[in-house]
């Protein structure tokens, strides 16, 4: 959902509220529906308090998802980078293979994994060439010092680099429950309706109007920014995109004409395996 529907979804969302508000006045009685006014703002009040805790409380669950997400992209891309170093004192017999892996991974990371997350449909797949690059670190018989260093290295490289991607994945997931969705909108529409009996045809038409649309875009706008960062992977402003990785791929690029390139790669621009 791009901002332009979010906002236009807020808007028709209150329109109908004020409405149902200005209906329900012409049949309302003088003084509203409560004879005691006193107390029926102290249970409106208890139900907006459960609402607003409940409510800052996920969204505090679903930023940390998010920026979960976020630093997991960056981490990946940044590892990948310096793996792509480090494959440069392994034996010589593998130093151009694990590059131009790592160059693949990076690629298909961008274009693949990535619009498989905003779909929603990776799922427990993994990347290929993270498998690519461990059958060949496999045939990697390190005998120097330095190539023995370099070995190690990778392996801790590639540990965090699977977490990395973990964090990045995992928030396409969401962390958001079915049941604690059905709870918020349940919150929200009894709140809806509990305002509707403040309906009173002795106020002005533009006072009750306001108080229904005030309350119904802090309640929408809860639900919609709980939707923002429970599926961080999407377009538009503050959607998270692969932005880390597609700077990598342009210092591996760099990194590679230094070291002398890294051969034929073997996978395309998309980073599919070549046949």
């Amino acid at each position: 959902m791009t901002l332009l529907w979010a906002s236009l979804l807020l808007v028709a969302v209150t329109a109908l509220a004020v409405t149902a508000m200005l209906l329900a006045r012409r049949r309302a009685p003088e003084g509203s529906h409560f004879v005691d006014g006193d107390r029926a703002a102290g249970v409106f009040g208890v139900l907006a308090t459960g609402f607003a805790i409940l409510g800052g409380f996920v969204v505090f669950l679903a930023f940390e998802s998010y920026d979960t997400s976020r630093s997991g992209a960056e981490s990946e891309a940044q590892i990948v980078a310096q793996q792509f170093e480090t494959a440069q004192f392994m034996p010589v017999a593998v130093r151009h293979q694990l590059g131009g892996e790592l160059i693949c991974y990076a690629r298909n990371v961008v274009h693949e994994e990535w619009p498989a997350m905003e779909a929603g449909n990776l799922g427990n797949s993994i990347n290929p060439w993270g498998i690519a690059t461990f059958r060949t670190l496999k045939q990697t018989e390190p005998r120097s010092a330095a190539e023995q260093s370099a070995f190690g290295k990778w392996l801790d490289q590639r540990s965090d680099r699977e977490s990395a991607r973990s964090d990045r994945v995992h928030g396409a997931e969401g962390v958001i429950p079915v049941p604690l969705w059905i709870v918020l909108f349940m919150s929200a529409g009894i709140i809806f309706v509990f305002l509707l009996f403040f309906a009173d045809p002795s106020e002005a038409w533009f006072v009750q109007a306001t108080m229904m649309g005030g309350v119904t875009i802090i309640v929408s706008s809860m639900l919609l920014l709980l939707w923002f960062l429970d599926n961080p992977y999407h377009d538009g402003p503050g959607g998270l995109r692969p932005i880390a990785m597609e700077r990598t791929l342009g210092q591996l690029a760099q990194a590679a004409e230094v070291v002398g390139g890294v051969g034929q790669l073997p996978c395309d621009l998309r980073g599919t395996p070549r046949r």
